[in-house]
């Protein structure tokens, strides 16, 4: 037996006999390189999976996960007040107190603005909005080609008449009602976590974190310091930032002598939450009421005063306040935008970007506090030759 013990003949056939029980083994199938990419697919089909389970519950739970989020960044945009006030000696409950006291009445009186102009001169918004619908009318029917005949514009003001009297309309109605008290009950719902978030927020972070050691506790550190500054930052420059916008234009309608110039300039600090589509949105409307009030050559006065307004706040205004770092790309602004309204509706659309800006500032810091995770961190010029 020793004669054959260091055989290479021999150590070759078992050598291959051990190689083809591998290869005939189940789990080889995934060693190659369609195994590989099937496996890739699992991974990716599981965290959409998760990932559709997550959004799937927060539409569900709509009434606590909004206040929720709201309530989470309103208490990051006021945590400098809070920390001002802590370290003067204020106790922590009356700062809490204070502090919430303050964004109740600075909401209640942007709602009770909303209400007052709209309620004030809602007949002088419903005839103009009629008389701009009227002229739109005339003005299709003078095109050169048939755009709209005047047949189709009957049959849809017919059905819009038949919508209004029938009983969908009233249960859409009675749909409205309920969503009132939804509304009061996330604002209740909101105001209460809020008010736990600027009182007990730094102890609930730091409970939050027990599990983690070393590294990754470090990292977790910058992930919430980075992400209250991140949302704090965006919400105080952008309300900063809406209030000058609205009364840049509302100076240039009253100059104009626009009609309901207080309601759109509300509507102009309202609508500047949402980038890019917000703005767009409140130019138009303003030229359409000036449009039909004070005819093209005040119209055209009106977007050139909207259009001077917006390039200082994009080029001035809102780089000083809020930094290059968190201005994000129109484009990644689009598409949060449109993943908001989808999930969310006005709301999702008025927090997609502020979430965005939150995640791109948590990617920033993921290494250091200046590095950024790996994947996103800048290549170095290539030098040719």
């Amino acid at each position: 037996m020793g004669l054959f013990r260091n055989d290479p003949q021999r150590v070759r056939i078992e050598t291959r006999d051990v190689e083809l029980t591998a290869t005939r083994a189940p789990w080889s199938l995934w060693a190659d390189g369609f195994g590989k990419l099937g496996i890739r697919a699992i991974q990716i089909i599981v965290v959409v999976a998760v990932a559709a389970g997550i959004i799937f519950a927060i539409q569900q739970l709509t009434l606590v996960t909004i206040p929720l989020v709201i309530a989470l960044i309103l208490a990051c945009a006021f945590t400098p007040v809070m920390s001002w006030m802590r370290r003067r000696g204020v106790p922590s409950v009356l700062a809490t107190i204070i502090t919430l006291l303050a964004i109740v009445i600075i909401l209640g009186l942007l709602g009770w603005l909303i209400v007052w102009a709209v309620r004030d001169q809602w007949d002088d918004l419903y005839t103009q909005a009629e008389d701009g619908f009227q002229h739109l009318l005339a003005w299709v029917q003078t095109l050169p080609f048939d755009f709209l005949q005047p047949e189709q514009i009957d049959e849809w003001i017919g059905q819009l008449t038949d919508f209004v009297t029938s009983a969908q309309f009233g249960s859409g109605a009675i749909a409205g009602v309920s969503a009132v008290a939804n509304f009061v009950t996330g604002f209740v719902l909101m105001v209460t976590i809020l008010f736990f978030f600027l009182k007990d927020g730094p102890q609930m972070w730091e409970f939050l974190l027990r599990p983690f050691r070393g590294e990754n506790y470090r990292r977790a550190r910058r992930i919430g310091d980075k992400t209250v500054s991140t949302l704090g930052s965006y919400v105080r420059g952008t309300a900063t930032v809406a209030a000058v916008d609205a009364i840049g234009i509302l100076i240039g309608l009253l100059i104009l002598q626009v009609p309901l110039a207080i309601p759109l300039a509300v509507l102009v600090f309202l609508l500047a939450f949402i980038p890019i589509v917000g703005a767009t949105v409140a130019g138009i409307l303003a030229a359409l009421v000036a449009l039909v009030a004070n005819g093209w050559v005040n119209a055209l006065f009106v977007v050139g005063v909207v259009v001077l307004v917006n390039q200082l706040e994009g080029n001035f205004l809102q780089p000083f306040l809020m930094g290059r770092s968190m201005k994000l790309h129109a484009f990644v602004i689009l598409v949060a935008l449109t993943v908001g309204t989808v999930l969310g509706g006005i709301v999702g659309a008025v927090l997609a970007v502020p979430i965005a800006a939150a995640i791109w500032g948590v990617i920033q810091v993921w290494d250091g506090p200046d590095t950024p995770a790996r994947w996103a961190r800048a290549k170095a010029p290539v030098e040719a030759g």
